[in-house]
């Protein structure tokens, strides 16, 4: 009727991979992607209306990690990225029909459209407010700003240095949610359409060998020492040293020693060593003038590729293409797992430019973060050389588990269930410690208690639902106490949390929770045999 408004919010596509899943979802927790909101609605009644879209909004931006570590009554939010999509989806669809309301319905609208803001200002409100230091001298990071405005870059972002995350951009006003913070033209920005116009390209085509991602490579190994370049000014903001885990020192890497990820950073080096020695002197001795071996060094090449590794963005190009990129000026962002910069991916047809709205606040004098997208701290540390200050959802440790148990005769039966892949992460970041999950994700307790043979239903008496726990989490102590093995004291770690299981019956420490921070890229992926 007219004393309603219908708010209708996008149902899961099909073409969503999770789509059954998250359908499944929202039936259990009898969530719907229509609501009526009636025009007459008081403020109390408009925010648990609020609360019912949020939740259905949630539930559709889940990805695969979310819905996995989810437990039965976790209705979030799941991660600052999937509060922010959500909340930024709710905003939209509301002021679009803000638009098109009559005075009558405008009250309501208006109501939800200030609440959403508000909560939208609340994700990262537990963020350290990083001050920028007056004493750095940022003359050549002006200069490229500069440099930018002329070739048609508009900011309302200014660099800064900020103490243990070096380079940086502040927000120079307050801006709110969709204001653009950054515009870059196309023209600036430096993808394989610019490579096509090149004789290094015209010279490499023909190789078979060099996929179009080298010959970037290659091309800006030059450009960083052709003093007649358009990206001059970008080449010589950058620093000398990325300082990323493909380049860690010998200090560093004896740190790391006997970890999965001193493996890792000894593959990836390796593998970047046997690229290089591939391509030279090969290179240099058929084409001489383009590939000058002073500038085409093993140390320049770990360089650029540092240099790609670390500053490059996925992008849409007006021409449809999907491509890695440099961009001048927006590199110097930092990267957030609350970051205020989360869609920024498709030039923009009308203007030709690539444009970074804000999906959350930030007001002047803050530093204005962006997403890097969904990595743990291994890749973070491997390509980026750091690791975020807050919670990473994305760390996980991923379980290799068998899918069979021995029975007493020595023949094996299969365990079947629903997921067959299965990972750990911080207990932390779960709501919800107590019994029956203890901050586990509940996929992997019903794999533990289906090849323990201990599920238990309703009927189940306490005392035996308890003794099955224990012999569940008893099972986790012993897969991860020897990962803990050799990783130093407790108080060694940036972070050490113990899960007391606290039950009448039995008081255990459960030392699963112990610095995952550390353990996720010491230890990574775990090979976990029969589990009985």
């Amino acid at each position: 009727g007219s004393d309603l408004l219908v708010v209708r919010l996008p149902s899961p596509s099909a073409e969503d991979p999770l789509h059954h899943d998250k359908k499944k979802l929202l039936e259990a927790r009898k969530l719907s992607c229509t609501f009526q909101v009636p025009i007459s609605s008081s403020p109390v009644d408009a925010c648990k209306l609020l609360d019912q879209m949020i939740h259905a909004a949630r539930v559709a931006h889940m990805d695969e990690l979310e819905l996995y570590f989810a437990g039965g009554d976790d209705y979030g939010p799941f991660s600052a990225r999937n509060e922010l999509e959500s909340l930024n989806l709710l905003l939209k669809t509301i002021n679009t029909l803000l638009v098109a309301a009559n005075d009558g319905a405008k009250g309501v609208l208006q109501l939800l459209v200030d609440e959403i803001v508000v909560r939208l200002r609340s994700v990262g409100l537990t963020d350290k407010l990083q001050m920028a230091l007056q004493t750095e001298n940022h003359e050549i990071e002006d200069s490229l700003l500069k440099w930018g405005e002329q070739h048609g870059v508009k900011s309302k972002l200014q660099i800064a240095f900020f103490e243990g995350a070096g380079r940086g951009m502040l927000a120079s006003e307050d801006l709110g949610v969709d204001d653009i913070a950054l515009e870059i033209p196309e023209s600036l920005i430096i993808s394989e359409e610019l490579l096509c116009q090149s004789d290094m390209f015209l010279a490499l085509k023909d190789v078979n060998s060099i996929s179009t991602e080298t010959m970037l490579l290659l091309w800006s190994m030059r450009e960083r020492h052709n003093p007649s370049s358009m990206f001059k000014m970008f080449f010589e903001t950058l620093p000398s040293n990325f300082n990323t885990g493909l380049s860690f020192g010998i200090d560093a890497l004896a740190a790391l020693e006997g970890t999965l990820l001193f493996d890792e950073l000894m593959q990836a080096r390796q593998h970047l060593r046997q690229q290089y020695d591939e391509l030279f002197p090969m290179l240099s001795t058929k084409f001489p003038e383009i590939f000058k071996q002073d500038i085409f060094s093993w140390d320049n090449f770990l360089w650029a590729c540092e240099l790609w590794y670390s500053n490059s963005m996925m992008v849409v190009l007006s021409s449809g293409k999907l491509t890695t990129c440099l961009i001048p000026v927006a590199g110097l962002m930092n990267h957030s797992v609350t970051p205020h910069i989360l869609n920024y991916g498709r030039v923009d047809q009308a203007t030709k430019s690539l444009k970074f709205p804000l999906s959350r606040p930030c007001e002047a004098g803050a530093q204005c973060f962006l997403s890097y997208g969904k990595h743990p701290g291994s890749h973070l540390i491997t390509f980026y050389g750091f690791l975020p200050r807050e919670d990473n959802p994305y760390d996980v440790i991923p379980l290799d588990l068998d899918t069979s148990v021995h029975e007493e005769d020595g023949t094996a039966q299969s365990v079947s269930t629903s997921v067959t892949t299965h990972m750990v992460r911080g207990t932390w970041l779960c709501r919800s410690r107590g019994p029956p999950t203890y901050g586990l994700p509940p996929p992997l307790l019903s794999h533990l208690r289906a090849a323990l043979n201990c599920d238990h239903n309703e009927s189940t008496p306490e005392a035996d639902i308890k003794e099955n726990d224990r012999m569940v989490l008893e099972t986790l102590v012993s897969i991860f106490t020897p990962m803990l093995e050799g990783l130093g004291e407790a108080d060694d770690y940036n972070r050490c949390h113990f899960i007391m299981l606290k039950q009448p019956s039995f008081v255990s420490p459960f030392v699963l929770d112990t610095s995952l921070r550390f353990i996720w890229f010491v230890a990574g992926r775990v090979r976990v045999g029969t589990l009985c």
